[in-house]
């Protein structure tokens, strides 16, 4: 079976340039919202980074925990943990200061018939989190979901390109980055808004969709033809790494990897997992795409390539690895979760 211990290693290890950024930070960290997809391994990443750095800041992990293993596990990792539903103010208000704050809330899945959570979630916790931090310093995980469907000619969204939400979710998701930057106005809040499309790992993500699609002999949908993929590792550690660069008005960072065909990702499956994949559609002029151009002049392109993004990703499949059951809907041109 595969390790998944060895996983949550190779994902929280840290670079070298997030070893210096956080040795530069003057306090804890506080994440919220960590018991999601990205937050373990950020949590970890976050640790192990400050302990490189020779570092004795504290990381603080916030969430409901619905799973007590998983907050038993960041504990043994030198975490610090805290049971809260951020949407009680008064929960909110009881957090511990930090200078630094990761915030990692948010719902996408399960927004149809349930809309009214998403808002709240997505746009009433901000309001509490950004009025409660603000003499902190934020980095904001939002989505690429805010743009519209652009030209798979193009090179993609730019963050100076207008936003076209498509869905509730995506307008929900909108509606956070608003009112975080609300905040970060008025109460002059350094913040970073990093809009992720998809962050990626063996247990999850588009390239996990495609790979057991494949190998189900499922059809996969071409209509959404194009798609932006990025190592979860490499997402987290540019958060990490836009903690000391937050500003007001917040720093926009499209988060992500290069385009790429859903077509062509499926085929490459296909010849690692012995499976010809078959497909129903045919692709849209339009995909769903951000150009990475400003983050990686910022911080340099993901470590992590597609080709290895593949390779590993096959190899869990193969070995019956663990899936976290979180299908993306990428696919979702209607913008319905």
């Amino acid at each position: 079976m595969a390790d998944e211990a060895r996983l949550e290693q190779t994902l929280s290890e840290p670079t070298p340039e997030v070893v210096e950024a956080l040795s530069g930070l003057d306090g804890s960290i506080l994440v919220l919202g960590a018991a999601g997809k990205m937050g373990p391994s950020l949590c970890r990443l976050a640790r192990r980074g400050l302990n490189a750095a020779g570092s004795r800041h504290e990381v603080i992990a916030v969430a409901r925990f619905s799973d007590p293993g998983l907050q038993h596990a960041l504990e043994r990792d030198g975490i610090r943990t805290i049971v809260a539903d951020l949407l009680d103010r008064q929960a909110v208000d009881r957090l511990p200061d930090a200078p630094n704050v990761v915030h990692m809330v948010g719902q996408k899945f399960g927004t149809s018939g349930n809309e009214s959570r998403t808002w709240a979630v997505n746009a009433v916790v901000p309001a509490l989190v950004a009025q409660r931090f603000s003499a902190a310093r934020i980095v904001v995980y939002s989505t690429g979901n805010v743009y519209p469907l652009s030209s798979c000619a193009g090179p993609g969204s730019r963050e100076e390109d207008p936003t076209g939400p498509v869905g509730e979710y995506a307008q929900s998701a909108l509606a956070r980055e608003r009112i975080f930057e609300f905040y970060s106005r008025a109460c002059s809040t350094p913040q970073s808004l990093l809009r992720i499309n998809y962050a990626i790992e063996p247990r999850y993500g588009v390239l996990r969709d495609l790979g057991d699609k494949v190998r189900g002999g499922e059809e996969i949908d071409l209509r959404m033809g194009w798609v932006n993929v990025i190592w979860q590792r490499d997402a987290n550690a540019v958060a990490l790494r836009a903690l000391p660069l937050s500003s007001t008005p917040p720093l926009v960072l499209n988060v992500t990897g290069p385009a790429m065909s859903v077509r062509w990702l499926a085929e490459e499956f296909g010849k690692r997992l012995g499976v010809a994949p078959r497909f129903s559609g045919t692709e849209a002029d339009t995909s769903l795409l951000s150009d990475a151009s400003r983050m990686v002049r910022q911080f340099g392109p993901p470590v992590v390539s597609i080709d290895e993004m593949i390779r590993q990703v096959a190899e869990w499949i193969e070995q019956d690895g663990r899936s976290l059951n979180k299908p993306t809907r990428f696919e979702s041109r209607e913008g319905t979760f």
